[in-house]
């Protein structure tokens, strides 16, 4: 196991109606004047987002609105955030919605106080001050309500970059799962695709003797798969709702990736998919990631065949552990069509001829291939290949 630090913040208030307290937490941690960032139809039509407007006038504190976050979130709705929160006197910012509108409100808050352009953030440079963010979550997915990342799409080149830095862990989030209930099952699906990759690309690992944060992976990941099935067939599952919500934070607060090497090649090779097609980030994760592992699996059978043992059940073949490690992949590509997720490129909407701009785009990030197997950009045009022809 690798030395490492281990910092998570957020204070996590998790449960039914807990989004009636959000003013009290904004002025526990001392916000005066809030923007409250958010997409648009389900938290108006819901009524979450008079709820928290109500919450925050009942604890004197003051808010400027801001909505029309899309999924990818712009660098152009950012810069408005910005000018917003500087000429209002901002100093915090409520991200109310899902990954997206957390992102943006991260984006916003390392914007206003930097004197120059916030894509710096998202060109190489680390942030060092930011406004305090906190969350109001309404999906499971990306776990941004836990870390300190956050990814925008350049609308100038559709460029999808991300940053991450501890000033932009939230000071808290508000989970409440009954506010996922009437998500569509696509977007369930999508967003738990999205938990499941965030806790492979930790378990592919190159670091050895990390039984610990194996387990932890690997509870999540089995979760997962009880989990989400349930919530698909019955969306009103509180129980299975919570679980899932709760695994999507567990997943990407990076406790279950302290001390070992981690491989973000999927998340960056999906990136490009999303950015040029605008498709959902999950959707894009579960064309892409089997197709990764059948490209890299040979590097390291015997942890394929570790997922493919402990995680989907496939029983262990000793005179071709390779079978077995197969068997794992393709049970997971089986999982993820099972929930309603494209597998391929054209059940996503994308084309094989672009492969060679997807691969060009990807190239302009320098040293972006790293972890469990470095890649060349003939192998990330494979890799896109592999993904564009998948079958069950």
């Amino acid at each position: 196991m690798n030395n490492f630090n281990f910092y998570s913040p957020t204070e996590f208030v998790f449960g039914k109606g807990r989004e009636d307290e959000t003013g009290r937490y904004v002025k526990k941690y001392g916000g005066t004047k809030v923007l409250i960032h958010y997409g648009g139809g389900s938290v108006v039509r819901s009524g979450l987002l008079d709820r928290v407007k109500r919450s925050l006038t009942e604890n004197g504190v003051a808010f400027a609105e801001l909505g029309g976050v899309q999924p990818n979130p712009r660098d152009t709705l950012v810069y408005k955030g910005i000018d917003l929160c500087r000429s209002e006197g901002v100093d915090f910012i409520l991200a109310v919605g899902g990954g997206s509108t957390i992102d943006s409100s991260k984006a916003i808050a390392i914007g206003v106080p930097y004197d120059g352009d916030f894509w710096d953030f998202y060109s190489g440079k680390h942030a060092t001050e930011a406004l305090p963010v906190a969350t109001v979550l309404t999906i499971a997915a990306a776990g941004s309500e836990g870390s300190g990342n956050s990814v925008i799409t350049k609308e100038e080149g559709m460029l999808k970059r991300g940053t991450g830095s501890d000033v932009l862990r939230p000071r808290f989030s508000i989970m409440n799962p009954e506010l996922t209930q009437t998500l569509p099952s696509y977007q369930t699906a999508c967003g738990a695709t999205d938990i499941m990759a965030h806790v492979f690309e930790r378990y592919f690992t190159n670091t050895t003797e990390v039984e610990i944060t194996d387990r932890l992976c690997e509870a999540v990941l089995l979760t997962m798969v009880k989990e989400t099935p349930r919530v698909i067939a019955d969306p009103d599952n509180y129980d299975a709702r919570a679980n899932i919500m709760w695994a999507g934070t567990v997943a990407h607060t990076n406790i279950v990736g302290v001390g070992r090497d981690q491989d973000w090649n999927s998340h960056g090779i999906e990136h490009e998919l999303s950015a040029l097609y605008d498709c959902a980030h999950g959707a894009g994760l579960a064309v892409i990631m089997p197709a990764w592992m059948e490209f890299v699996y040979k590097h390291n059978v015997m942890r394929f065949c570790q997922m493919a043992t402990r995680v989907f059940g496939c029983q262990m073949n000793f005179e071709s552990p390779e079978t077995t490690a197969l068997e794992g992949i393709r049970r997971f590509r089986s999982f993820l069509h099972g929930i309603g997720m494209p597998i391929n490129f054209r059940e996503l909407g994308a084309k094989e001829e672009d492969i060679p701009a997807l691969v060009e785009k990807f190239g302009l990030g320098d040293g972006r291939t790293y972890g469990f197997v470095r890649l060349s950009s003939d192998d990330i045009a494979e890799i896109y290949r592999i993904a564009a022809r998948a079958e069950l």
